[in-house]
């Protein structure tokens, strides 16, 4: 579902990213608060797994289309939505600045699409809600699925309004928002279902790894499996794994957003033109050392591969960067009141 340049308007992609720099403001404020500097090295491990599974694009049968993981709803049931939304924008700026996933302009229309619904609605509204009286297998399924299918159609929904909203394309709001919500239904349903088997794993492997708003309530007498380091440590292997090696299988099918434009255009690629437009892509350009996941000008499998590796390390390094900066802060204030 990310957006490319060409579907927003500067007023709009300005617009988004407001509301998208207030939203990770808030979430870095919180973090301070609530004092969440021990998932620092949960954040890198998480971000690199959701990374690595947006690169894996399952097909829709029966649609020509495919889709992957936003991981928002994911992500945040094990970090919370703070600490979840700032990894999920830590994963979407290497994605958008590293890989050209994504357009630079439309960065923060990408942030609050995939990672705010998820992270605040999915978590606190649905997540948060469902384990307030404990926490167990039924529930995280329920939660995991309710939660995807809604923020992804939410996401979807966004789409639709800040393309229309941005007028700079010939797609019908009516037409347009016909094809989107159907396909990301689809989408969502998978999507659910795979982030209910990751989390039914940290839940069995360590269940005091999974948020619960405050609330670290489980089945009387449960006990992980692991101990938090095995835990933490099989994820970031299994992350590498499917950035590596099970991202040579993703489908060729476009995604559900791509799918959708060509439903209504007949292609897959919309252009833009202008002057923000083209300093925006030669930014991009400067930074995207591996385009489309690969070596510049090649289709290798080694480069999809190498692609996949690296984002994960940076993403890791990313968020334990960010996760420093945060503590930084915090001690400094710290030491003010004292």
């Amino acid at each position: 579902m990310h957006m490319a340049d060409a579907l927003v308007a500067p007023a709009v992609a300005g617009t988004m990213y407001v509301c998208s720099a207030a939203a990770a403001g808030y979430s870095m404020k919180k973090v301070k608060e609530i004092n969440e500097i021990k998932k620092i090295p949960v954040m890198g491990v998480m971000g690199a797994f959701v990374f690595a599974a947006q690169m894996i694009n399952f097909t829709i049968p029966g649609t020509g289309s495919s889709g992957h993981l936003c991981g928002g709803m994911l992500i945040s049931a094990v970090l919370g939505p703070y600490a979840g939304f700032i990894t999920m924008i830590g994963v979407l700026l290497i994605q958008c600045l590293l890989f050209a996933d994504g357009g630079l302009l439309a960065f923060g229309c990408n942030v609050w699409n995939m990672a705010f619904y998820g992270c605040f609605i999915g978590a606190l509204l649905i997540w948060k809600r469902i384990m307030r009286d404990g926490m167990n297998k039924k529930k995280i399924v329920v939660a995991s699925v309710l939660g995807c299918v809604l923020t992804l159609q939410l996401g979807a929904f966004s789409v639709v309004l800040e393309t229309t909203a941005s007028k700079i394309t010939e797609l019908p709001f009516t037409a347009f928002l016909a094809v989107m919500q159907p396909i990301h239904l689809a989408i969502g349903l998978m999507e659910g279902v795979i982030t209910a088997l990751v989390l039914s794993f940290v839940y069995e492997a360590r269940p005091e790894l999974l948020w619960t708003g405050n609330c670290n309530r489980t089945e009387k007498g449960k006990i992980g499996r692991l101990t938090y380091r095995k835990t933490i440590g099989m994820i970031g292997i299994l992350a590498f794994i499917i950035a590596g090696v099970f991202s040579l299988y993703a489908s060729a099918f476009p995604d559900g957003l791509e799918w959708s434009i060509a439903k209504m255009t007949g292609g897959t690629e919309l252009k833009s033109h202008g002057g923000i437009y083209n300093l925006a892509d030669k930014i991009q350009e400067a930074f995207a050392l591996f385009p489309d996941y690969n070596f510049r000008s090649s289709d290798s499998a080694a480069g999809t591969s190498f692609s996949g590796i690296i984002g994960g390390v940076a993403v890791i390094v990313l968020c334990a960067v960010a996760g420093k900066a945060v503590r930084a802060f915090r001690n400094r204030k710290v030491k003010k009141d004292e």
